[in-house]
């Protein structure tokens, strides 16, 4: 396939970039647009892009502003929104308008969607839930309406923490589980859904070659863990203890909503859709997607 993707040069898109020229697939790099603060991409700086958009069988939406980084002040939060919902419908409404719009676009969302749900179980049937995140993602996935008017056919990939040995969430747990010091946040009761970056990527291959599929899919693996369970296996994994949990009240304290939202939030999610169309799994245990990023293979 011919596809274009945002977002490059992310964790997931250059991950996913290796992983799709490994396939035999040709890869072309959407940039973004630097006089609006990196937020919008710009259609004349698209690799390869023919001006009647033919020559492209496929797109991808993984770019957006880092929700991971700062504290969520009025400032923050109206730049995550932007860079989300703004720059899905720039691209939804680009290509849903060529002559010879993409068969199919997928956009990436998170499984924020389903805000912070306990020990429920999780699908894609589930309802919306009633965060900050979960507002985020439901006008994320709505700004792609364009695409799906013009009968593109549509792909949300909810995803959840991405494991991977070049960065992310565990690339920033490292150091304090490597010096004995890691720990469970707060109770370590929150539901913690996870899945391995060599399977998210596979998955998107997935869900791009299959003609029939569309709408809404959890990119996660089918066996989350709580927070305490994440803790201890990665602690075995490393062969280090991890006696130190961080109360949750210093979570708050130290990120504020980011930090209720991403860290202290109970997400036990499903891949239900994703293993009905027959997606196998590369990682289903925890202790082994873990231990294939920290050989770092």
């Amino acid at each position: 396939m011919q596809i274009a993707i945002t977002g490059c040069s992310g964790l997931v898109g250059s991950a996913l970039v290796e992983y799709l020229v490994n396939q035999g697939h040709t890869v072309h790099c959407i940039q973004r647009n630097k006089s609006t603060d990196g937020l919008i991409f710009d259609p004349n700086r698209i690799e390869n892009l023919n001006a009647d958009g033919s020559g492209v069988d496929a797109v991808i939406h993984l770019a957006g502003e880092n929700i991971s980084t700062g504290r969520w002040n009025a400032k923050k939060k109206k730049k995550i929104i932007r860079s989300r919902v703004q720059g899905t419908h720039e691209i939804a409404s680009f290509f849903s308008t060529l002559p010879h719009p993409p068969k199919v676009m997928l956009f990436a969302s998170a499984v924020g969607y389903y805000g912070d749900r306990n020990n429920e179980k999780l699908t894609e049937k589930s309802s919306l839930g009633s965060s900050f995140l979960a507002d985020v993602c439901k006008q994320w996935e709505e700004a792609a309406v364009p695409a799906q008017e013009s009968g593109i056919r549509t792909v949300f990939t909810r995803f959840g923490m991405v494991l991977s040995p070049h960065g992310g969430a565990l690339h920033k747990m490292l150091p304090a589980f490597n010096m004995g010091v890691g720990g469970k946040i707060g109770n370590g009761q929150q539901y913690m859904s996870w899945i391995s970056i060599r399977d998210l990527v596979a998955a998107i291959e997935h869900l791009l070659l299959h003609e029939e599929l569309s709408g809404a899919f959890n990119l996660v693996a089918p066996a989350p863990v709580t927070n305490e369970e994440f803790t201890k296996t990665l602690g075995r994994c490393l062969q280090r203890h991890t006696p130190f949990p961080v109360p949750a009240f210093i979570v708050r304290l130290l990120f504020g909503e980011m930090g209720k939202e991403l860290l202290l939030a109970s997400s036990r999610v499903f891949p239900e859709r994703l293993l009905e169309s027959g997606y196998t799994f590369r990682y289903i245990a925890l202790k082994d997607a873990l231990t294939h990023c920290i050989d770092g293979s």
